[in-house]
């Protein structure tokens, strides 16, 4: 879905119709505070990490679940990837492997795969215990932040710097998923996507940033881009940050499951502009491989502004769990 723009209204004007959703969401926000309330399904014998979001929309989870697996690697921890995987037709668990279709496991967990065992289930307490089948050491659960299906050693909301809480409204009044006092209550620690000034008030709050690694690729390029992505702004701006010339934008809603004449509109647009096609990673992996031909990539990752305090949460957290095992 694209967020309507009256989530984004400061909070002290949330404007009327957050006024009139006003009791649905209060609904919503009911039910997410009793389902919180029940105890886990498990207790995992390993640690176990948690990375979400308070909002809905991309505010850079994946990428720091992704940079998150990186770390535990280079600790050989064994961490193994937990996803809903959302989008997909599989109900799992199941093990992602590389000819799986984002049309069964979901597009992050294609990413989350390229990084570390990643296994995909809508029943997370199940998907747990197939993560510890798969040798795991430490599982990085990619979402959940609101499912308390599992018992949880950390567990880390990912904040966008420029979006912030938005209206501050929980769903469908605003973007929160829950009250932005419950859920910081909850999280262990805060990451601060990007280079606004949003302050979420959390005391153990990390900064980091989106940042293209092989961006040399597209200094000069000129560039039809394309992304269904929580905010497509936001690929657009590291594009350019990038260097290439952008000629055209495409911006279509989250997770949106590409077909022939999507594709076809913009190669007739970008071969008269004499330009290429780009788009994320995300968004590639999503397309079905007739449509890839191509079409340039840009990657993206997390950056830390202090990657040793990424690393003291992370050893923290595992110290905290094993000593409690």
């Amino acid at each position: 879905m694209r967020p309507p723009e009256f989530w984004s209204r400061p909070p002290q004007q949330p404007g009327v119709f957050a006024r009139l959703l006003a009791p649905l969401a209060a609904i919503y926000g009911f039910v997410v505070r009793t389902r919180l309330k029940r105890p886990p399904q498990m207790r995992p014998a390993v640690p176990v990490i948690c990375v979400g979001n308070l909002t809905l929309g991309g505010a850079g989870k994946t990428p720091v679940a992704i940079a998150i697996l990186e770390r535990l690697t280079a600790m050989r921890a064994s961490p193994v990837a937990l996803s809903r995987g959302y989008g997909g037709s599989l109900a799992g668990p199941v093990i992602v492997e590389p000819d799986h279709l984002a049309a069964e496991v979901g597009d992050e967990p294609l990413l989350l795969a390229r990084h570390a065992p990643t296994i995909i289930a809508k029943d997370r307490a199940a998907g747990a215990r197939a993560c510890l089948t798969a040798g795991a050491g430490v599982i990085v659960m990619d979402d959940g932040f609101q499912n308390p299906s599992v018992a949880k050693d950390l567990s880390i909301a990912v904040v966008d710097s420029e979006t912030g809480f938005g209206n501050g409204r929980v769903f469908p009044a605003g973007p929160m998923r829950e009250t932005a006092r419950d859920g910081l209550a909850r999280a262990d620690a805060v990451i601060l996507m990007g280079r606004g000034k949003f302050d979420p008030g959390h005391p153990r709050t990390l900064r980091a940033s989106l940042r293209a690694p092989l961006s040399a690729a597209f200094d000069g390029r000129r560039v039809v881009a394309f992304a269904g992505i929580g905010r497509p702004e936001k690929f657009f701006q590291t594009l350019e940050r990038a260097g290439a010339e952008i000629v055209a934008v495409f911006a279509y809603p989250d997770h949106h499951a590409y077909e022939e004449v999507d594709l076809e509109r913009m190669r007739a647009l970008a071969a008269a502009r004499g330009a290429n096609l780009a788009t994320t990673e995300k968004d590639f992996v999503r397309l079905p491989p007739r449509l890839r031909r191509g079409i340039l990539t840009l990657p993206v990752e997390a950056r830390f502004e202090d990657e040793r305090a990424l690393d003291a949460l992370l050893l923290d957290a595992l110290a905290r769990a094993h000593s409690a095992s």
